[in-house]
């Protein structure tokens, strides 16, 4: 079946259609502060020079910044750094110009509910592991600041020690009103620690998503496909190839051409840009890379029909989770 024939069907035209509208959006990432609540083991940012720059904590100075993306296209702002939350007058001045964007967080702070990003709370298990692993009891606190949040999205961060951990603590989050989503700890080069996964332990925690997936289908903001593609064998970059700067130095199309990785002085390096920094490239299945790399590799989704459905399915669940208000539709792949 070709593509057009494809885009015929009705409920498939649709669907190309709800996704194509957001086509729009043009991302780059914003390192805001170095400084950090916690200090999580395998922890991307205090690896390489990221860290090491100075921090500007002018917000004039980052509006003028992001009044400067906006002017070259970017429409779709990334807050991460160490912690976001500490520097809320940054956030605001980012929201102030460009109002769609999501910022990741530890969610031990609440950030002002005037910044309107979707806010991602980063799980990394219970209350026990967060401690071992991240220095501090973590969930019920994200718990109280964001359960209740419209704009958050918990994600819950899969290692090689928290896998039997994943169902009480989602269940908690979703019988508290939270919304769920899924990442897999992508170890940055030259980590030799217990949270990396190895095939073994992506095969199991597949079979967790599933079932949790099937069990909370209106809550979990994930999709079969996404299973798939994180939790294979391959990384993002060996199955796709990966379109960030970082491995794809072409200046003239595509995440080449507009995505920076701003860091904390308000510098970039292109050689460097990546949405998650010094990651193992061959370990990386994080779900942001994921969510430009799959949805750019449209052409090798269109061979048949099935192959098609998943892709929508996968950008329509990535949207769910990204953008605001946006609200998935049914799953249309077998």
């Amino acid at each position: 079946m070709k593509f057009q024939e494809m885009l015929e069907i009705p409920d498939v035209g649709q669907r190309w259609d709800r996704v194509r509208r957001f086509f729009f959006l043009r991302e780059s990432t914003y390192d805001m502060t170095r400084n950090c609540n916690l200090r999580c083991k395998g922890c991307y940012y205090y690896r390489g020079d990221k860290s090491k720059t100075r921090d500007e904590t002018d917000p004039e100075k980052w509006k003028a910044l992001f009044m400067s993306e906006k002017d070259r296209g970017i429409t779709y702002v990334v807050l991460a750094g160490a912690e976001p939350s500490l520097v809320p007058e940054l956030c605001s001045a980012a929201f102030d110009v460009i109002p769609i964007g999501c910022i990741a967080t530890n969610g031990l702070e609440k950030i002002p509910e005037t910044v309107g990003y979707n806010i991602h709370v980063s799980v990394w298990g219970n209350d026990r592991e967060s401690e071992t692993v991240r220095g501090a009891v973590c969930l019920e606190r994200q718990l109280a600041n964001y359960a209740a949040d419209p704009r958050a999205v918990f994600i819950y961060t899969f290692t090689g020690r928290n896998i039997k951990q994943a169902e009480e603590v989602a269940v908690d989050i979703l019988d508290r009103g939270g919304k769920l989503s899924f990442n897999q700890f992508s170890a940055p080069v030259g980590y030799k620690g217990d949270l990396r996964l190895n095939d073994r332990d992506r095969r199991a925690m597949a079979e967790v998503m599933g079932e949790l997936l099937r069990a909370y289908p209106d809550r979990v903001l994930y999709s079969p496909y996404s299973i798939d593609v994180h939790s294979g064998e391959r990384s993002l970059h060996q199955r796709f190839g990966c379109p960030y700067p970082r491995r794809n130095p072409n200046a003239v199309i595509g995440l080449g051409k507009s995505f920076r990785q701003y860091r904390t002085d308000l510098t970039w390096d292109m050689g460097a840009a990546c949405c998650v920094p010094d990651t193992d490239c061959d370990d990386c299945r994080h779900y942001a890379a994921g969510s430009a790399i799959v949805t750019s590799r449209l052409k090798q989704h269109v061979d048949c029909l099935d192959d098609f459905l998943a892709w929508l399915d996968y950008v329509d669940t990535y949207l769910s989770v990204w953008v605001r208000g946006y609200t998935r539709s049914p799953n249309p792949a077998p």
